[in-house]
């Protein structure tokens, strides 16, 4: 399971490096593709099967959008000898990636985000927000 949150720096050829326990659970090949909310996402290649298979499982009417969304974008990189991940132009500018970049572990995936992107969007999760969705759940 994926969990955590690092604060890394993109350097000046787009390359970041990847939080070592992630890279311990991910493996040194991944899939990097768009993400909701403007953030890239982050699979393992046993994941990303996983949600490929998923995917293909539903009806096309409701497959083609997030097949198109997730599929078209994404790439199959390898991190280097020092761990770090080379996030390709078009998705750089997709997620508004700069500089400075929050990476997340998100249960089944990591996620890249600009880092005052990401400020903002946790900041406005709230304790109620969080409740809520715990209530729903069963919890």
């Amino acid at each position: 399971m994926l969990i955590g949150k690092y604060a890394h720096s993109l350097d000046a050829k787009g390359r970041v490096s990847f939080p070592a326990k992630m890279r311990e659970d991910m493996g040194d090949h991944v899939i990097l593709t768009q993400g909701w909310e403007r953030c890239l996402f982050v699979y393992s290649l046993e994941e990303w099967a996983r949600l490929d298979e998923k995917i293909k499982a539903l009806p096309m009417s409701k497959a083609g959008n997030l097949q198109r969304f997730l599929f078209a974008s994404a790439v199959d990189v390898e991190l280097d000898k020092q761990g770090r991940l080379l996030i390709p132009q078009d998705l750089r500018d997709y997620a508004g990636l700069t500089k400075d970049v929050m990476i997340t572990g998100v249960s089944v995936r990591a996620e890249i985000w600009d880092r005052e992107t990401w400020l903002g969007k946790s900041q406005a999760i709230t304790p109620e927000m969080v409740a809520q969705a715990m209530d729903e759940l069963g919890f």
